[in-house]
Formats: C-alpha cells, sequence, structure tokens
C-alpha cells in the first residue's frame, strides 16, 4: 500500500470511530483534502472551514444543488468566493467606470471576513435568480485558500438548512449533510470551526458603499 493510500486508510478509520462514538453513521465520509477538491472539480457538493463559519460549496454551473440541498428559496442568493480578485472578473461588469475602486477595495479587505455586493456581468447574473449583482468573498483561511486555488470560483453558502444556525463542526456537518464531502483532513472535525460571526455585507451603489450587513469586520469608506 502506498504512502497516500495508507494515510487515506488511517483518515477513514478515524473518522468512522468519531463518527461512531457520535451516533453518527455517514453514506460519504469525511474526506481528505485531495479528495474534496477532486470531487469539487467534479462538480460535487463539498464543504470546509474558513474564516467565519463552514461553507458548502459548489461549481457556479452546479448552483442548483444548493438550493435543493439546504430546501432554500430561489431569491436568497448565493456568495461567489474565490482565492484571487482576478478569478471574480469574468462575474463582474468590468466596464463599470467603479472597477478601480472595488478593486482597492479588495485589496484592502481581501481576505478577510468582507463579502462585496458588485454589478454583476451576465454571466454573474445567471448565478442567482433575478438578480444583477454579486456578492464575492475571499475569505481569510488557508485551507479554504488551498482549496479555492485548485478548484476556481465557487457558489457558497452556509453549512445549515435554510432558517436554521449554520454548523460549525465539521462532524456535524457530515451528519446532517451526508451526501456532500466534508473535509476531515488534517483539522479537529469535532472542534468549532471559524469565528462564528457572519461577514460584513457592503454593496456598491450608485451613491457609493452601502453597508448591508454589519458583521465581523468594520468597513469603512
Amino acid at each position: 500500500m502506498s504512502a497516500g493510500k495508507a494515510r487515506r486508510h488511517i483518515l477513514g478509520s478515524v473518522i468512522l470511530c468519531k463518527s461512531l462514538s457520535l451516533g453518527v453513521i455517514s453514506l460519504v465520509g469525511l474526506v481528505s483534502l485531495e479528495t474534496l477538491i477532486s470531487g469539487a472539480k467534479s462538480g460535487r457538493l463539498v464543504s470546509f472551514p474558513t474564516d467565519t463559519v463552514p461553507a458548502l460549496a459548489v461549481r457556479p454551473d452546479r448552483r442548483s444543488d444548493i438550493f435543493t440541498l439546504k430546501q432554500r428559496s430561489p431569491d436568497k442568493p448565493l456568495i461567489l468566493m474565490a482565492a484571487s480578485w482576478q478569478e471574480f472578473l469574468p462575474f463582474i461588469d468590468t466596464k463599470h467606470p467603479a472597477l478601480p475602486t472595488w478593486q482597492q477595495i479588495s485589496q484592502t479587505y481581501f481576505p478577510g471576513a468582507v463579502t462585496l455586493v458588485l454589478p454583476a456581468s451576465d454571466r454573474g447574473c445567471n448565478l442567482n435568480q433575478g438578480f444583477t449583482t454579486l456578492g464575492i468573498r475571499i475569505p481569510d483561511s488557508k485551507t479554504a485558500i488551498a482549496i479555492l486555488r485548485q478548484t476556481g470560483a465557487m457558489l457558497t453558502t452556509s453549512a445549515n438548512k435554510s432558517n436554521e444556525p449554520p454548523l460549525r463542526k465539521m462532524i456535524e456537518i457530515d451528519a446532517v449533510f451526508p451526501n456532500v464531502m466534508t473535509l476531515g483532513d488534517g483539522i479537529n472535525i469535532s472542534e468549532l470551526s471559524g469565528s462564528g460571526l457572519p461577514s460584513t455585507v457592503v454593496e456598491w451603489n450608485q451613491d457609493g458603499w452601502l453597508i448591508r450587513r454589519q458583521g465581523a469586520v468594520q468597513f469603512n469608506f
């Protein structure tokens, strides 16, 4: 058995023991970083830690899967996460005269617990039903960044059923969403993940920046 296979075998055994001790039987199981990235690239729903709360994430072309999984109304928008500003450009209105301002603000607050809601491109408008804007964020999490660098931009939301509190332990996410590939490698799956505070949501409109939700970060403009 190769070292990589041995490590994955050990990981699976440890996760199984922890799951059984909590009375949980997982259909997919918590997975390694390598397996999660591969699954995300293929279009699977995945969950991983961020700086705020763990994310449910999926490829932009599979956005309907999140709404179905969470029993979420399609008029509630998802956030696009990526590892770099450049990856957002196909999804936002790059012809907008305020683009340099947006980029400057992104350099100040990314990575971090700030979501910028910007006018979307045609491609970006297709991500959320009935919206001409798109929320974007780069999380301040080494794990999340490592994943997003490999997968590219992903649509995300918190890991919970609609109208329920966000789940913050990876073992709980695995129990509630057994068909989601949930990260179990290199982290304590039984500990609370992230700050537990939501990101600060700031939207650009014709008058400049408007704070839609005050969260973990104080936004100055």
